[in-house]
């Protein structure tokens, strides 16, 4: 017998897991995680969240074997497919599914092919990954805007999309998601567009898990700094004066990993 607040048959739920530290899943999304049909996800919730979920309800839809990626359209067509079957389902994204996260994307085929679904927002990690760093991306005395940029574009475009002459223009803070492997490229875009060379970043790899690490320097060091803390991916960038405010306040920020696994007090 379903209960108020089950899922509902033939329903997909465009959930966001948050940065990873199964404490900051939504009650939304734990509860839909318990009781929905199927679950279809990628690397990026983390292993924290991923193995506390049913190993026959789950579908992983991200890397598979030799490197290669679940295409976008497989993952669409599956939800659809799915939810023809009268399952419920939730398509676990990191962080939120709208920011970067191709949430829009699966939303609009959903809805050309007739399939309800409902969106979940998540902890993004444009927010998170500094903020559990100790740098807030917003600063009275510091920033008074932020501009979120994907490093990882669509690889058929042309041309980038970004403007890096305007956002260094601009100023306030910049985050940058998916952008490690082309720190350099937009560091440099940005140094020639006029950036200070002395503006503070940070680099922030796997916030809130076990795992977290973090490079700082500015935008002539960071890629320096980044090739020595060994920073891979997922990892967030954050480039503006409030990345400095990580150095004021380390000594007593208390989000630090220590090493140890985090231990949910449940299970998802």
């Amino acid at each position: 017998m379903s209960e108020p607040g089950d899922p509902k048959p033939g329903t997909v739920y465009l959930v966001g897991s948050g940065p990873g530290d199964p404490e900051l899943l939504t009650v939304k999304a734990k509860r839909l995680l318990e009781r929905a049909d199927v679950v279809l996800h990628d690397r990026l919730p983390g292993p924290a969240i991923i193995d506390q979920l049913p190993a026959d309800r789950c579908e992983d839809v991200g890397k598979r074997a030799g490197g290669d990626r679940t295409p976008q359209s497989e993952i669409n067509e599956r939800l659809v497919e799915l939810a023809r079957e009268g399952n419920s389902i939730v398509r676990l994204k990191g962080g939120d599914s709208f920011v970067f996260g191709r949430g829009g994307e699966e939303a609009e085929y959903l809805a050309a092919r007739d399939v309800p679904f409902e969106v979940v927002p998540g902890v993004t990690s444009a927010t998170a990954a500094p903020a559990v760093a100790g740098i807030p991306i917003t600063h009275r005395d510091h920033a008074s805007s932020v501009s979120l940029v994907t490093g990882h574009e669509d690889p058929d475009k042309e041309e980038s999309a970004v403007d890096w002459e305007a956002l260094a223009a601009l100023g306030g803070t910049i985050v940058v998601l998916m952008g490690v492997s082309r720190l350099p490229d937009y560091t440099d875009a940005l140094l020639e567009a006029g950036a200070d060379p002395e503006t503070p970043v940070a680099l922030v790899e796997r916030a809130t898990w076990p795992e977290q690490r973090v490079a700082t320097g500015t935008l002539e060091t960071i890629v320096a700094a980044r090739d020595e803390v060994g920073i891979e991916s997922p990892a967030v960038t954050v480039v503006g004066e409030v990345a400095a405010t990580r150095d004021r306040v380390l000594e007593y920020l208390a989000n630090e990993p220590d090493g140890e696994p985090v231990e949910p007090d449940t299970e998802v």
